[in-house]
């Protein structure tokens, strides 16, 4: 595997001088081979070529480094084309949930990667449209809310060929990898990260509804009032009334490179 790399990109988390100079750490590391390295703006460094984050799915990139926190990484994963394998690196961030390796074992893991001893684990993400507008795809999850707060919308929730209609403050439709985050605080369970299923979880129903683990199928959310979608707790979106947002799963799965095997990942980063 190591002899295929030829093109990389790196991408850090904004305004900080820790995972800009462990990006040229690794550049440093993998100097010896003949490698084309994309810096993704604002990160500027000698030797390498300089891209716009849009951009990146417009090239052919064999692996991309996320330093930085798990924000970081959910932002590489919205911008790199199709499965290209992302490495993401723990520099700042808090727990690094997603992370695989930090400042402490970077050269340790890099040199793992020169030498092919790594394999790849999938996640998968999920996609949303409302209209003919394509939403960039999420690893964690999609956060449907009411605007107005002093009307609580009645939602209509198509699954798997049924509706369910009920007044609430709005939705969250997870990832497997995203039950950690939103859902979880507010109360919703922690799903193996490498199961392909969705979790629905219902934000203050009127009455009370279940959360629901579901198959990775369409689901479509309509509303009598206006709505907002934020996508990984980074974009957000307007939804009309009326309008159909429609969320499955995505075409692409995301995939992460790991050095080290694990059981459940997150559960332990998470200190249960």
């Amino acid at each position: 595997m190591a002899e295929s790399i030829s093109n990389i990109a790196i991408i850090t988390k904004a305004n900080s001088i820790e995972a800009e100079e462990a990006a040229r750490r690794i550049t440093r590391l993998v100097a010896h081979r003949e490698l084309t390295i994309y810096a993704v703006n604002p990160l500027t460094m000698d030797a390498s070529r300089p891209v716009e984050a849009e951009d990146l799915g417009k090239l052919e990139l064999d692996i991309v480094f996320a330093i930085g926190g798990d924000g970081t990484t959910l932002r590489a994963f919205r911008y790199i084309p199709r499965e290209t394998p992302l490495l993401s690196v723990n520099v700042g961030g808090n727990r690094g949930i997603l992370s695989e390796t930090g400042i402490a074992s970077l050269d340790e893991s890099i040199n793992a990667l020169l030498l092919g001893q790594y394999f790849h684990e999938r996640r998968i993400r999920i996609q949303a449209s409302v209209g003919q507008k394509i939403i960039p795809a999420a690893l964690n999850d999609i956060m449907v809310t009411r605007v107005n707060l002093t009307r609580t919308p009645l939602l209509s929730i198509k699954l798997m060929g049924d509706v369910i209609e009920q007044r609430m403050d709005g939705i969250i439709i997870s990832t497997p990898t995203g039950s950690t985050g939103h859902s979880f605080s507010i109360g919703g369970p922690v799903l193996y990260e490498r199961l392909e299923s969705l979790l629905l979880s219902p934000i203050a129903p009127m009455n009370k509804m279940p959360r629901l683990v579901l198959p990775p199928d369409e689901i479509e959310v309509t509303s009598t009032h206006d709505l907002s979608m934020v996508v990984d707790g980074q974009e957000i979106f307007p939804i009309a009334a009326g309008e159909t947002l429609k969320i499955s799963r995505h075409q692409y799965d995301a995939r992460f490179i790991r050095i080290r095997k694990r059981g459940m990942r997150q559960i332990v980063k998470l200190g249960f």
